[in-house]
């Protein structure tokens, strides 16, 4: 029973990140905050259209607890909702985590979002430019490679893996054409990591 447990609360958080991505992306599109702030933002960047969509680029809005207040609404757990952190709670006040920042979902190998990281656009230096996910039961960042998702069938075809620094490089390397590129978003380089990857290749 315990193990079942334990797999329906992985699966719930896949679900709930899953919602967030259709979410944070809806938003960038189809808001006027979203087109005007986060989706200014990646063209600025010199990102094409089809590359946002491809890397499932998203927006959460900067009104403190849009995301929140919908998922709660659709009936998603909130103690779920903190476990991998798109929601905070402070003195009874519930927010969201990631407000007004571009968001990039990190997936799996497989393709499922394990958690996201989340870009200010404010050039507040008080401010973390990045945050990433916690630490969860689907997300442990030592064992992940932002990017792999994308690039195994390359790295498999060129028999080389090539490692960048972050979301945006790995993003602007596909939009180049290279697409056998990951990266470690934040960690510095990991044996998980490097293990990962050598499933691919050894190069």
């Amino acid at each position: 029973a315990e193990e079942l447990a334990a797999i329906t609360e992985r699966e719930s958080l896949h679900i709930i990140n899953e919602f967030a991505k259709t979410h944070f992306m809806h938003n960038l599109h189809e808001t006027e905050e979203g087109a005007a702030v986060g989706l200014s933002y990646f063209e600025e960047r010199g990102f094409r259209k089809d590359i946002i969509q491809k890397f499932q680029l998203g927006y959460c809005l900067n009104t403190g607890a849009a995301f929140t207040d919908l998922a709660l609404e659709k009936g998603y757990n909130k103690a779920y909702l903190e476990a991998i952190g798109l929601t905070k709670s402070k003195d009874e006040r519930t927010f969201d985590f990631f407000k007004g920042r571009v968001m990039f979902p990190i997936h799996s190998v497989s393709g499922r979002v394990l958690g996201f990281g989340g870009r200010t656009l404010l050039a507040d230096k008080k401010i973390a430019k990045y945050f990433n996910s916690p630490e969860s039961i689907i997300y442990n960042k030592s064992e992940i490679l932002y990017g792999l998702y994308f690039a195994k069938g390359d790295i498999v075809k060129y028999n080389e893996c090539l490692l960048c620094e972050g979301y945006t490089d790995v993003i602007s390397m596909h939009q180049a054409g290279i697409q056998n590129v990951v990266s470690s978003s934040g960690t510095s380089l990991t044996k998980e990591q490097v293990k990962l990857v050598s499933r691919y290749t050894k190069n």
